[in-house]
């Protein structure tokens, strides 16, 4: 058990106190300034970020907790909070050249991206079923308007409108489950759950976890509640679906290990068959239904839905390997996601974006070091090795196996195998097809991006790497137990 740490009062949730009150003082110079603070405003929100990026890093090791033990900081907290802080600035960073050419830069942007990343931050440290509502509703209610925020583009504004009516459903459900979860233990705490919850549980447990699990599974953007991800992903500005597959996605999937292990450690017989199901189903989808996808944001999005089949395997687990393993898939991950999306964001011809795998034929003629770099992200997402993406998925199965869980593991090298198929077909296109034409130089802000993930992503293998990064995320995996 890790000891608890004492800090002042609110010093836990300095990090958070930062970006709320950072929030507010960029509403007053929107407001005052008008659309010229735009840049100011969205270059202040970054920078928002990276201080609460180090006031996270300098929180003292150990577990701390605040607002009557609702919310906690822990080491599983502190790395998923970098995660998502560096996922939420790489979208600022990624996003400044495009939202000016396409006519929509706003100052509110950039504040409801820091809005947003404060609802996850949120998500990550809730240690009751009140802060995890309302983190997941921060963070959600933000996320929606940011969907629509080319309100002059008509799948834009479909994006938005699905986005809201689908995620209103999916907070009803999580609603629902925690408040018969509340109901039949008589508390909101985790621990206090933990502590109830003892042999076999009821009936009503079982439903209220069902529907727990189903509203976070809407949250991740897994099977079988995955329905709105690729429609959302294609008709959302490109940086927002950036975001959308990076920032928020660590902060949910760390909300579904600090709800499962933090308030289910004694029922996981009961859990576990759920998670296995929709890990299982997630991989099938992720792999089948991009095959024929044409639009490259629509097969992120189904790419999406297999990576997160791919981390719950992890969770499914139920052991501090099995986290610990998420925790590295969701990191490397973050670094894929990222690359590949600064490379969709290059694919501009004069003033038109396009977004049609046949429109990268022959990029390794016109664009050499950007289609080497999404080559190698495609084949890192494939888990083809020395890659990073092979040791994401590896050391997962590898938890997968030491629970017992072979055939769960099986299915998931089978699904990837199928999987691989569609990245590859991308990179038969870029190295073996007729070029279409050059794209535009990419932006400087896009290269620094694409350079740095293609680093991690290409690197990962030389010696101290993963054995580093293995120990951060052990550490922050042990945390929870």
């Amino acid at each position: 058990m890790i000891p608890a740490v004492a800090l002042p009062v609110f010093g836990p949730a300095l990090p958070e106190i930062i970006l709320s009150l950072g929030a507010l003082v960029l509403v007053l110079v929107g407001a005052i300034q008008g659309e010229r603070s735009t840049r100011l405003v969205n270059w202040l929100a970054l920078g928002l970020l990276l201080a609460a990026l180090v006031a996270v890093l300098m929180l003292p090791s150990g577990r701390a907790t605040t607002f009557g033990d609702a919310f906690v900081v822990d080491g599983f907290a502190k790395f998923m909070k970098v995660l998502a802080l560096i996922g939420s600035g790489a979208a600022i960073v990624m996003s400044t050249d495009y939202m000016r050419r396409e006519g929509i830069d706003r100052f509110e942007y950039g504040i409801l991206i820091v809005l947003s990343t404060l609802g996850m931050m949120v998500m990550i440290s809730a240690n009751d079923l009140i802060a995890l509502y309302l983190g997941l509703e921060l963070q959600s209610l933000a996320a929606y308007v940011i969907a629509s925020f080319h309100r002059d583009n008509l799948r834009s504004t479909e994006a938005g409108l699905k986005y809201f009516v689908l995620g209103a459903l999916s907070s009803g459900m999580l609603l629902y489950g925690a408040s018969l979860v509340y109901g039949f233990t008589g508390t909101v705490s985790f621990p206090g759950i933990a502590a109830t919850l003892k042999g076999t549980p009821g009936i009503g447990i079982i439903l209220g976890i069902v529907f727990v699990a189903a509203g976070i599974a809407f949250k991740i953007s897994a099977a079988p509640f995955h329905m709105w991800t690729p429609d959302v992903y294609e008709g959302a500005p490109t940086p927002v679906t950036a975001f959308f597959a990076s920032a928020p996605k660590m902060a949910a999937m760390a909300l579904a290990v600090r709800i499962f292990v933090g308030a289910f450690p004694g029922i996981l017989a009961q859990w576990q068959q759920i998670i296995v199901f929709i890990s299982i189903v997630s991989m099938a989808i992720g792999s089948f239904a991009a095959i024929g996808q044409r639009n490259i944001k629509r097969l992120m999005a189904y790419s999406s839905i297999g990576n997160v089949g791919y981390a719950l395997i992890g969770l499914a687990a139920g052991t501090a390997a099995g986290v610990q393993g998420v925790v590295v898939y969701m990191a490397i991950y973050l670094a894929m996601t990222l690359g590949a999306f600064a490379v969709i964001l290059a694919m501009r011809r004069g003033q038109a974006m396009f977004e049609d795998i046949e429109d990268l034929s022959g990029a390794a003629r016109t664009h050499p070091v950007m289609a080497f770099c999404l080559a190698a992200m495609l084949f890192s997402l494939a888990g083809i090795p020395p890659l990073a993406g092979f040791f994401a998925k590896f050391y997962v199965f590898a938890a997968a196996i030491e629970a017992r869980l072979v055939a769960l593991a099986v299915i998931g090298v089978v699904t990837s195998v199928i999987g691989a198929y569609y990245y590859i077909r991308i990179v038969k296109v870029m190295y073996f097809d007729e070029p279409r034409g050059a794209f535009e130089p990419m932006d400087v802000n896009l290269r620094w991006v694409l350079g740095i993930t293609s680093a991690f992503v290409l690197l990962f293998w030389l010696p101290g790497i993963p054995s580093r990064v293995l120990a951060a995320a052990g550490a922050a995996a042990r945390s929870l137990f």
